[in-house]
Order: structure tokens, then C-alpha cells, then sequence
């Protein structure tokens, strides 16, 4: 029997699309997992230092006050230089963006971090500030925008076959092609809070390897809950962010694991480096 030409050719995409994605298989170095990853660690770091400037522009430029600035950058440099963060090629710098309003928190892939002035003046403490921080640092030795980036490119490649196996004259492939789009974006939508709550995990190691007190990250938590009531939230199975509510209940579970003795005493928390700048290393 004679097979259809758009079924040939959408296999061919579909199994360029499987192969070239399980051919970047790795182990992070890190959390020692098996990763399938678009990008070098160089790819990364160039891919976040281009990108950097855009997006400080998104949110405003970087904050003018130069005491801000060297105070969160004090509190990243002690938690790269302390952690195992600091055992890799990424190369972290750390911004206050000038944003007033969005409260928020990113890294872009290879090492650049940033916090909003919104959330930054939300932060109680030292510590609040350095989970903020290790949570972002988690995402970038996690490697987690190299996933996201395969994830998507496979995810094009089951589009672009699944449009074209099911094309006709009555553009029954471009709705097949649609309805792949939705899967593919539940799928990379859960892997997007898995993500979450690894960089979260990541996050109370690292600020604890640097002796910060990762009980601020229960607070951090509670601000991110309390800036987000209000407002018409999606379902959590819908958004990249799992609930605050939840992550909350993840991370008392890793601090009891990691401290089961409870947070040694002379854990850091510090004072908010808004009203006091940042405190002096133990």
C-alpha cells in the first residue's frame, strides 16, 4: 500500500525532532540528574549576558541607588562563594531592577540574577533575601531554561508533524496542529513546577551552605501569597508557578529534612539591607 507523502514527511520531522533532543543527554553536575539540554554551560552564559540589558529594560533599567545595588550584590557574591554554586563556570551577577510595582524575581540562563524593587522592599531580612537569591541561583546550576528551550524545540517538532500528517483541503491539520500546541504546553507547564519546587529545594542548600537561616524562605513564601491575593489567580495546574500555599508545605519539609535537629543557632538572618545595608560577613 502506498503511503501518503505528508505522512512520510511528518515522520522524518517527528523523528529529527526525537533524535536530535535525546542526543543532548547530560548529568548536571549538580543535583546529579540525568538533563536533556539545548545549550553549552558557554551557550548559557552567552545567551544570559546578550539578554541581559533587555531585560533590566522590561522592568525599568536597574535601580539608580548604588548602596541597593551593593547590597544584594553582597548577599549573591557570599552565597556563590560559599556554595556549591560557586563550584561552577556560571558566571552570577547580581541587579536591583528599578521596578516599583512587579514583584518579582528571575535568572537568565549562565548566571545574571534579578530582583524587583517591588519585591525587594517587601523582604524582612538578610536572609529573605538571600532565599530569593539561592532560589534563582538553583535555577541557573539547575540548567533549567537549557531544558525549557529542548522541551520546546521537541514540542515544535510533534506540532509541525502532527500538522502535517493531518493537513487536507479542509484544514483539519492546523486544528490537529493547534490541539498539539495545548498538550505540548500542559506538558512543559508541569515540568515548569517541578522546576519551581527543585529551585526551591536548591535554594534552602544554597543559603544554607552560605549559613543563612532558609526559615526565611517560609516568609518569602507568605509575601508572595499575600502580593498575589486580591487578584484573579489561575488554577495552579494552569500556571508555571505552583500555588505559594504549596511550596510553603514543600519547604518546611526540606528544612526538617536537611536540619532535623532544627537551624543551628548561628544561621544568619541579618536585617533588611534597605534600612541597614547589608551586614558584615561571620
Amino acid at each position: 500500500m502506498r503511503r501518503s507523502p505528508r505522512l512520510v514527511i511528518a515522520g522524518i520531522i517527528l523523528l529529527v525532532g526525537i533524535m536530535g533532543y535525546f542526543a543532548n543527554q547530560s548529568i548536571n553536575p549538580v543535583t546529579g540528574e540525568k538533563q536533556y539540554v539545548a545549550m553549552s554551560p558557554q551557550q548559557e552564559i552567552a545567551l544570559g549576558l546578550n539578554s541581559a540589558p533587555q531585560m533590566a529594560a522590561e522592568f525599568g533599567g536597574l535601580d539608580p541607588q548604588e548602596r541597593i545595588q551593593q547590597a544584594v550584590q553582597a548577599i549573591g557574591a557570599r552565597l556563590v562563594r560559599e556554595s556549591v554554586a560557586g563550584k561552577t563556570d556560571y558566571r552570577f551577577s547580581f541587579h536591583v531592577l528599578a521596578d516599583r510595582n512587579t514583584v518579582n524575581a528571575f535568572a537568565l540562563p549562565g548566571g545574571p540574577v534579578f530582583i524587583t524593587r517591588a519585591l525587594l522592599d517587601r523582604l524582612p531580612s538578610e536572609a529573605a533575601v538571600a532565599g530569593v537569591l539561592g532560589h534563582e541561583i538553583g535555577h541557573v546550576v539547575a540548567r533549567h531554561s537549557s531544558e525549557h528551550i529542548a522541551k520546546s524545540q521537541l514540542g515544535q517538532s510533534i506540532i509541525g508533524a502532527v500538522g502535517v500528517a493531518a493537513s487536507d483541503d479542509y484544514r483539519r491539520g492546523q486544528s490537529a496542529a493547534m490541539v498539539a500546541a495545548m498538550v505540548t504546553q500542559m506538558v512543559q507547564m508541569r515540568y515548569g513546577r517541578n522546576d519551581e519546587l527543585e529551585s526551591d529545594r536548591l535554594g534552602v542548600q544554597i543559603m544554607s551552605e552560605a549559613r543563612y537561616d532558609p526559615r526565611a524562605l517560609l516568609n518569602v513564601m507568605k509575601i508572595l501569597e499575600e502580593a498575589s491575593s486580591g487578584r484573579s489567580r489561575q488554577p495552579e495546574f494552569m500556571s508555571t508557578h505552583p500555588d505559594p500555599g504549596n511550596r510553603l508545605q514543600h519547604l518546611e519539609q526540606e528544612i526538617a529534612r536537611r536540619f532535623p535537629n532544627g537551624v543551628p543557632d548561628d544561621f544568619k538572618a541579618g536585617n533588611q539591607p534597605m534600612r541597614e545595608g547589608p551586614a558584615e560577613a561571620r
